[in-house]
């Protein structure tokens, strides 16, 4: 489906895996190299090899989750329907994902540092992702014309900002009519 991420190997693995236990259980702000040499058993320099210093550990351990999540997707969406019924199921393994589910949760001001101050390579996954399944559906006629990439943009930045402000508006709507909402407005968007 997907130009995949390079696969991480066992000791970047093993990396990886005690940043997302860190995040899960200490937030962004846990996430130091001792305690990441700590948690992995492993020593500092073999960290430092890897990566430049803990922001750059926490950058890679989301982009892991979000390669993980868009792997569920077993093939690109082919219809405009299908392309929105993606993008919800995405909003919904995204806010369920122990790692960014805490970050959305406990952390917005990381959640956004991370996800929103700077195009980085999780969103970049993320809009191939959606240019490509905008294509196709653009070949059936269900999805207007025009640029994927820029459409993709857009739809990015719509589910983005849903997500991060869903727990602001969780008592003014109810988690049905917030995804009614949601759908309705990628709909919108993508509409002929």
């Amino acid at each position: 489906m997907e130009e995949r991420q390079p696969l991480w190997d066992a000791t970047q693995t093993r990396i990886l895996d005690a940043a997302d236990a860190l995040i899960e259980r200490r937030g962004v702000h846990g996430v130091t190299i001792a305690e990441l040499a700590r948690r992995a058993d492993l020593s500092r320099p073999t960290i430092y090899r890897n990566w430049s210093d803990a922001d750059d550990v926490v950058r890679a351990a989301l982009l892991r989750r979000v390669d993980g999540i868009l792997s569920t997707f077993s093939a690109d969406a082919r219809t405009r329907t299908a392309l929105v019924d993606d993008v919800l199921r995405f909003t919904t393994l995204f806010r369920s994902d122990p790692v960014y589910g805490r970050l959305l949760a406990d952390e917005p001001e990381a959640f956004t540092r991370y996800t929103l101050q700077r195009v980085g390579s999780s969103q970049r996954m993320i809009l191939r992702w959606l240019a490509r399944a905008i294509s196709s559906a653009q070949g059936d006629g269900s999805v207007r014309p025009g640029e994927p990439q820029e459409i993709a943009v857009m739809l990015l930045l719509i589910a983005q900002s849903a997500v991060l402000s869903h727990g602001t508006v969780a008592d003014l709507i109810s988690e049905a009519a917030w995804e009614r909402e949601l759908r309705a407005a990628l709909d919108g968007l993508l509409r002929p």
